[in-house]
């Protein structure tokens, strides 16, 4: 595993966080289509980023990390307030004034579901794990997956073990996964409704 940057943190989803939040969500859905499909599954992806869809996934993500304090975790770069940033109260480009007058982004997260809903793989469910590609490869993802470890066996888990969805396309994330122990469990099926 590789050392994790300086200046990221990795801490539980806070609302605050919602619109920067919001930004890397966007960014893990428009990976999947357009990394792991073709034009087809891009557009589609592209048209369920609506303004309702962003309103109710805030909404539950808020819910969740609520109902389950660590389940979301977002990993927080900053950098020094004197390096060109702006400071503030923070807006819609994922920034804010940090603690110190420290510049902060959120660079990546984390979302294990609640522990309420366990039950529908009878194991603790990896929900998704995204980080912006500028710190891929920089070992925030291995502080992530471990955040997300550490919440999934403080659950009350039918079995004891984590499963998660990964597009057989994705020979990036099914890499990360493996080198975790995650291996061939089922095989997930679905169709139009």
């Amino acid at each position: 595993m590789s050392e994790t940057p300086d200046g990221v943190e990795v801490r539980p989803y806070e609302p605050g966080d919602a619109a920067a939040f919001w930004e890397l969500k966007r960014g893990f859905e428009l990976g999947i289509g357009e990394g792991t499909g073709g034009d087809d599954k891009l557009s589609t992806y592209e048209a369920k980023l609506t303004d309702d869809y962003r309103e109710r996934y805030l909404s539950w993500v808020e819910r969740c990390a609520t109902d389950d304090p660590g389940c979301v975790v977002v990993a927080e770069a900053s950098s020094d307030g004197g390096e060109g940033g702006e400071g503030g109260e923070g807006g819609d480009d994922g920034t804010s004034d940090g603690r110190d007058g420290a510049d902060t982004t959120l660079v990546g997260y984390a979302f294990a579901l609640p522990e309420e809903m366990t039950f529908i793989w009878d194991a603790a469910v990896l929900n998704e794990l995204f980080l912006d590609a500028d710190y891929r490869g920089t070992g925030v993802a291995d502080e992530l997956m471990a955040a997300v470890l550490d919440h999934a066996r403080s659950q009350d888990l039918p079995l004891d073990r984590i499963v998660l969805d990964v597009d057989e396309a994705n020979g990036r994330a099914r890499a990360f996964y493996e080198r975790y122990g995650f291996d061939h469990w089922g095989e997930l099926v679905a169709r139009d409704l």
